[in-house]
């Protein structure tokens, strides 16, 4: 016979109890995170998809930031780093990507109480409650979160007590389609397509070099590639540039001469002058609808087509037009991944896909860069209890991050889950004034990425 025990039951301790905090990626948000909650003594693990500290960012890393020192070093990491000796750089220098890897954020993740909690090879393919998928709810904030990681070793699973998110989007590039969609034909020709921000001076000079180019994208990081690929084509013979743009006008590389972030100001006028002289094709209000390869129609067209070019079709006007490139770059601008949220509970704008209550604050059409008011916990807060997009990826599809943005919604969040309400709310932030916000290029022959 069975029993069953009706007396009630003796209270158990909490399931969260001595369970980290996960975060998602160890680029400047995620280690910002990482200090952040080393300063609050609260445990933690860091779970980089690749294999080195600021991999997304070493991707372009020859790339040169528009913000000074200034405004991309974390106040709490500051303080963490000066009780080792570290020396900060000038505070009005613009580092390249590589360097912002170098100088800070390699020496931040060398110290040791955030070293030894830093997983590298660890991609996070999924986010859940622990026994809960999305459609239960009682129990649900004190179910422990679930991330399942890909590793070399194998799949695995671990528990946390919270979720910050700070995986970003570089890895994730919006369609060159006008759609929405992927154009007809991408895979056909996927390994003709470069994604935004292009080493074309660099490591990838050789499959840029006396080649034709199409840069599609109208904003910081498309003019970016276009100034390098201008100076390409003055070292290599051949090389010739066409930029795709699916509007009248590329208005959003264009900033006010009052710019705070002066390398910024300058980008429009150096790729209008360029265009005026007939080094760069424009092509306005195309948008792409059909990739493929083409086909030698002789034995002269034979070699292009051996060598592997790729015919654009795109709607112009009434009609359809056809462009033929060597190379594609995809520089339409980054979404968020949410293929691995599918289980959490999200509250996010219908347009940008940023959390709810931050999404007017960061209106592409209504904000730049330094018009967005400071925000923390509660603008990022989402209906499942302890679960934060923070960084790039919590700004969505709108362009408009900066790294000093993301360091103040870490330090409210990091407050929050310490039990700190006041210092929580009390958010501050100070951002350079004027201008929009993506790459830009530095009169030194960079450009730069914002966040």
């Amino acid at each position: 016979m069975t029993l069953i025990d009706l007396t009630t039951p003796k209270p158990t301790a909490s399931r969260l109890h001595g369970l980290p905090v996960a975060i998602i990626g160890a680029g400047p948000i995620g280690l910002a995170t990482a200090a952040n909650l080393t300063d609050r003594g609260i445990d933690f693990v860091v779970l980089e998809a690749g294999d080195r500290i600021g991999a997304s960012v070493l991707e372009w890393g020859h790339v040169r930031l528009f913000s000074p020192w200034k405004h991309l070093v974390d106040p709490v990491s500051r303080r963490l780093l000066a009780d080792t000796g570290w020396t900060e750089p000038p505070a009005d220098s613009l580092p390249t990507g590589a360097e912002l890897v170098e100088r800070f954020l390699t020496p931040l993740a060398a110290l040791p109480a955030i070293a030894s909690r830093i997983r590298f090879n660890a991609t996070v393919s999924d986010v859940t409650r622990e026994g809960m998928d999305r459609t239960r709810t009682t129990g649900r904030a004190q179910a422990p979160f679930l991330l399942r990681v890909h590793t070399p070793a194998g799949i695995e699973e671990l528990t946390a007590r919270a979720v910050v998110d700070a995986s970003g989007t570089y890895r994730t590039p919006n369609s060159l389609g006008s759609s929405g969609l992927d154009p007809l034909g991408l895979p056909e020709v996927a390994e003709l397509v470069s994604h935004a921000l292009p080493d074309v001076l660099g490591r990838e000079r050789a499959a840029f070099a006396g080649r034709h180019t199409v840069v599609v994208g109208t904003g910081h990081s498309a003019a970016n590639t276009l100034l390098n690929l201008a100076d390409l084509a003055e070292q290599e013979p051949g090389t010739r540039i066409t930029w795709v743009i699916r509007n009248a006008t590329a208005a959003r590389v264009s900033t006010s001469p009052d710019d705070e972030l002066k390398a910024r100001a300058v980008i429009g006028a150096r790729v209008d002058a360029l265009v005026d002289a007939g080094r760069i094709e424009l092509v306005d209000r195309f948008e792409i609808v059909r990739l493929e390869r083409t086909v030698a129609d002789s034995a002269a067209d034979a070699t292009a087509a051996s060598a592997g070019a790729a015919r654009i079709t795109g709607r112009r006007g009434d009609g359809l037009e056809t462009i033929v490139a060597d190379r594609i770059v995809n520089a339409t601008g980054f979404r968020p991944n949410l293929d691995m949220l599918r289980e959490i509970r999200l509250e996010l704008d219908e347009i940008v896909e940023a959390p709810r209550r931050l999404a007017p604050l960061i209106d592409p059409n209504v904000h730049s860069c330094g018009t967005v008011e400071p925000h923390g916990f509660a603008e990022l807060t989402q209906p499942e209890r302890d679960f934060f997009i923070v960084g790039m990826k919590s700004y969505g599809r709108a362009p408009t991050f900066l790294l000093a943005t993301g360091y103040e919604q870490v330090r409210s969040i990091s407050a929050w889950l310490a039990g700190d309400e006041a210092a929580a709310r009390n958010v501050e932030l100070v951002l350079p004034s004027t201008g929009v916000c993506s790459t830009d290029a530095a009169p030194a022959g960079g450009g730069a990425c914002c966040g």
